[in-house]
């Protein structure tokens, strides 16, 4: 397929949708927590279309979607409206969904050097579960609010719609608007994939049910395989709407795609027109001071203070809040920004701290060790009072105990070993391992690396590896 994928351009647009974390339904008081309630239990006259309802708009919804378009650089539209969208479905009882068509609430905006069309305001459809006997409809979810972002068809291939997706669920999380869990359904991810030989695009096939981020990535980049081979191969690609199995690793055709005149959308006449240039409603400068520091904003910040690069430990700290937070209380109980100490403080709390946390499955909230003890602990590693061994012990216990490291160590006799002890301890090594001791003389460093073993296995870890490889050379070199 390489030689295909340089012949044939493939073109790629995302649709996400994004559950908002609001309290209630987008449009009636039912409470919203699709995932966690028995079936059909958050529901309303409103959200199961009985005749004669009225829907009301949810301010807080419209709130988290201006704030998302604020994030990104987008334009609130001045005036914006909800429309109804004919939709003929068992899992959303009205026969239409109230959205947005030609004023969606957000014009333009980049992300990820990805730019955006438009980001509009919906409601959520029910869920439906289908068995050999029949199928079951639950309508809590029907009425939760549902932000749809919609991209430019600019991504051009399936690692760049990954990172669009990926930058999308952090500016969600970041905000507090959505939770944008992906194995809950929370964020869902729709691409609209053309592969072409030149600049006009070709025909477009939309793949829906992408449920990971896994997926993301595989479902695309399968899709453009098809295309490819069928171009390759003289078959015409169909416009179509394919659903991706992620069991099978493959595509299958669900529809033929509809176009936005088979919906015939109409404005909804029983919710008001949104004016944003008059409304005391919602302050647009208001939302902007309340916008947060941002992903990209962090990762330049970490780069400039703390001299981290790019690479996996940055994207986690980036990724888990909690963790960048814990961290940066961290380098603040330090007193400086040394860079051995900071090295020192991301190492323990990215892999000892976070592995024991996955251990015991704590979270950021629910834990013992302050930032002040940690700090305390790092600054005892940093001037080689404790090693590298103790300080994990030590560590362990600070999570169990929430003691302060200095009041452990000297509880439990975990002392760095004296100058003296670690010159009785390397003259007894050299004494018992003579065999070592002449492979070293004869050039061979792994005999030095097995002395090492054994006078920090006689000092029970409480020695400075450097420090008695430092004395070892030193005796081995008379």
């Amino acid at each position: 397929m390489m030689g295909l994928s340089m012949k044939y351009k493939p073109t790629i647009g995302l649709e996400i949708h994004a559950e908002l974390a609001t309290k209630s339904k987008m449009f009636c008081a039912c409470e919203n927590n699709p995932h966690d309630a028995g079936p059909n239990t958050n529901i309303c006259p409103v959200c199961l279309a009985h005749p004669g309802v009225l829907p009301v708009i949810n301010k807080e919804a419209v709130k988290s979607v201006i704030k998302v378009g604020l994030a990104i650089g987008g334009k609130v539209s001045k005036h914006s409206k909800f429309d109804r969208k004919s939709y003929f479905y068992p899992d959303l009882p009205k026969g239409y969904q109230i959205s947005q068509y030609d004023q969606p609430l957000i014009e333009g905006g980049k992300l990820a050097g990805v730019e955006i069309e438009r980001i509009h305001l919906e409601e959520d459809t029910g869920r439906l579960s289908h068995a050999k006997d029949g199928s079951l409809v639950d309508f809590n979810r029907a009425g939760v609010p549902l932000m749809e972002l919609v991209t430019k068809p600019v991504i051009d291939s399936s690692e760049k719609a990954l990172e669009f997706a990926r930058e999308l669920q952090l500016v969600l999380r970041y905000l507090h608007v959505s939770d944008a869990d992906m194995e809950k359904g929370q964020m869902r991810v729709e691409a609209n994939i053309s592969v072409s030989k030149d600049k006009k695009l070709g025909t477009k096939v939309e793949v829906k049910n992408i449920n990971s981020f896994k997926s993301v990535k595989d479902a695309i980049a399968s899709e453009i395989e098809r295309q490819t081979k069928l171009l390759e191969e003289e078959e015409k690609v169909i416009q179509e709407t394919r659903g991706w199995d992620e069991g099978k690793r493959k595509s299958f055709s669900q529809r033929i795609k509809e176009e936005a005149n088979d919906y015939r959308y109409m404005p909804e006449p029983d919710l008001p027109p949104m004016d944003f240039s008059a409304s005391n409603e919602i302050n647009i400068e208001e939302l902007k001071k309340e916008l947060p520091e941002l992903p990209w904003e962090k990762r330049e910040r970490f780069k400039k203070e703390y001299g981290f690069s790019d690479g996996d430990v940055l994207e986690r700290l980036i990724k888990d809040r909690g963790e960048a937070e814990f961290f940066e209380e961290v380098v603040s109980e330090l007193g400086d920004k040394d860079p051995n100490k900071i090295k020192l403080a991301i190492n323990y709390i990215d892999s000892d701290l976070v592995g024991i946390m996955n251990e015991i499955k704590s979270g950021w909230d629910d834990f013992k060790v302050t930032p002040e003890n940690f700090a305390e602990l790092i600054t005892l590693i940093n001037s080689n009072k404790v090693t590298s061994r103790v300080a994990k012990t030590v560590l362990r216990e600070m999570f169990e105990t929430g003691a302060d490291p200095s009041q452990i160590i000297n509880e439990s006799g975990l002392v760095g070993s004296s100058d003296e002890r670690v010159e009785e301890a390397v003259n007894k090594a050299i004494k018992n391992n003579s065999k070592a001791v002449l492979d070293y003389k004869k050039g061979k460093e792994s005999a030095l690396k097995f002395l090492l073993g054994q006078v920090m296995g006689d000092l029970r870890g409480t020695g400075n590896p450097e420090r008695v490889e430092e004395l070892l050379r030193e005796h081995l070199s008379k």
